[in-house]
């Protein structure tokens, strides 16, 4: 069992107790990540997203696909609302907001287009 997020050196399976993770605070005020997995070379990530009640971000974009899994709670966009059980996927470069009115969990996955097959 590992007490932090995993690398991209994880070789067979491996176990991450993501409860025992400390919520880190993001860049953006009401939205703090736990990060699961994360390859600095590619960006490739997945990690926790909590976003508090009322919280929101400006317009703004990924450089990777950026994958989103309501796990709780509501999640909004300029296009609708995502509920728990929701997916939304967005290519790179995709301009778009964030916010909960409700707060929310998320499970928010990073990938490099390069290595995404069609």
């Amino acid at each position: 069992m590992s007490s932090s997020a995993l690398g991209p050196d994880v070789k067979g399976s491996h176990f991450l107790d993501a409860t025992a993770l400390q919520w880190q605070p993001s860049d953006t005020p009401g939205f703090d990540l736990v990060t699961l997995f994360q390859n600095p070379s590619n960006g490739e990530s997945t990690a926790l997203m909590r976003v508090e009640p009322g919280a929101s971000t400006g317009s703004h974009s990924h450089d990777s696909l950026e994958e989103i899994y309501v796990l709780e709670g509501d999640f909004s966009d300029e296009e609708r609302t995502y509920l728990r059980g929701q997916y939304c996927v967005r290519s790179p470069g995709t301009l778009h907001t964030a916010a909960s009115e409700h707060g929310c969990v998320l499970l928010l996955i990073y990938r490099n287009t390069t290595t995404v097959s069609p």
